[in-house]
């Protein structure tokens, strides 16, 4: 229940970016600079507290199983953004995003508290930003702005349900569990190299900029020290 109840906070962050969009449209350059941010601590939070618990249990099999499927999974969410278009094809999209996003953080939990809860702080950076994005995408098409964000606010309950998904897994095996959070890891980290970075560069960069990816990466790496 440790999991589902963290959930509520990037959950509430992505209906936060979506009214703030509605109220007031992001600059492209404090967008990109906090996609920096945000891909740098989700960057450090695989890092530190997933990729150790999956080297701890050493075992070569459940490793490349999960790594593979998660490699797979969202190799396939890729395909589907690029092969479909439109405000639905969009929503599949994010929603299965979000999805997935939810069974990471309910697998951080699953790995240890301490994991689960900054990947919570890496997660609600990212999700915050996603519902900016989606809600921008949405005012295009959409005239009704209160209908947006309470699309949006649908939208990311997903997160939670994902986190449910999530809670089975610790009852299993620990070779088992490694497997899962192989698979969490590729997640992580495609969504650090194809989604956050992506998007980052595609709006105006310089060294400053660039910069906040580092400060995240060590912000998080000193939030971690200080929660011993």
């Amino acid at each position: 229940m440790l999991a589902l109840n963290y959930t509520i906070i990037p959950t509430i962050a992505v209906i936060l970016g979506a009214i703030a969009a509605v109220v007031r449209r992001p600059g492209a350059a404090f967008t990109s600079a906090m996609q920096h941010l945000a891909a740098g601590v989700v960057f450090a939070a695989a890092a530190t507290e997933i990729l150790p618990q999956v080297k701890h249990e050493a075992s070569p099999t459940a490793t490349l199983i999960g790594g593979a499927a998660g490699v797979a999974v969202m190799l396939a969410l890729k395909g589907f953004e690029e092969r479909f278009e439109g405000p639905a094809a969009l929503l599949g999209a994010i929603g299965i995003d979000l999805l997935i996003d939810g069974l990471v953080l309910g697998l951080a939990f699953v790995a240890g508290a301490k994991a689960g809860i900054l990947l919570t702080v890496a997660l609600t950076l990212e999700v915050l930003f996603l519902g900016v994005t989606l809600t921008t995408e949405l005012g295009e098409t959409m005239r009704s702005r209160l209908r947006v964000v309470l699309t949006v606010a649908g939208l990311a309950l997903l997160l939670p349900i994902g986190s449910l998904a999530a809670l089975p897994v610790a009852t299993l095996s620990p070779v088992v569990i490694a497997g899962f959070l192989s698979f969490g890891l590729m997640a992580l980290l495609y969504l650090v190299t194809e989604e956050l970075l992506v998007e980052a560069h595609e709006k105006p960069d310089s060294p400053l900029i660039s910069a906040f990816f580092f400060i995240g990466f060590l912000a998080l790496l000193a939030l971690e020290e200080i929660a011993g």
